[in-house]
């Protein structure tokens, strides 16, 4: 009975709910970064290029000739797909440069915590009473 009541107290303190809720926000951060990336950064490249479209960018490894990354997969045929690769190389890069921003800014938080300095503790209430007792035995 002492795991489960252990996996209960892991469940409860929030670890779990805030990994969830970081997975759940990274997963849509990807999409919108692969929409960014296949979107809005690659068709300008492509024109810049002279138009072309990198997620239509392949090798064909069979023995046909297809105009089409789409008509080369259709008919089976094996292929290399580079403009995705080279899309999917955009998106980790953009993603692994957000996280570092983030984590940058935490530990910059951190280090600020870190720096202040901090008030000494309270004495406890009968340190005081004993204190106040001495001073006056003093006097």
């Amino acid at each position: 009975m002492g795991m489960l009541q252990e996996f209960k107290e892991f469940a409860v303190k929030g670890n779990v709910v805030d990994m969830a809720v970081g997975i759940i926000i990274g997963a849509a951060f990807g999409k919108i970064v692969s929409t960014l990336v296949e979107g809005v950064i690659m068709p300008p490249i492509g024109l810049l290029l002279g138009g072309v479209d990198f997620s239509d960018i392949f090798i064909n490894l069979g023995s046909g000739t297809y105009e089409t990354l789409a008509e080369a997969e259709k008919a089976g045929a094996p292929v290399i797909k580079i403009g995705s690769f080279a899309n999917e190389v955009i998106s980790f890069t953009i993603i692994a440069f957000a996280v570092f921003l983030l984590v940058k800014g935490v530990n910059s938080l951190k280090r600020k915590e870190e720096e202040k300095p901090e008030k000494p503790a309270e004495p406890p209430e009968e340190i005081l009473l004993l204190r106040e007792i001495r001073d006056n035995l003093k006097r």
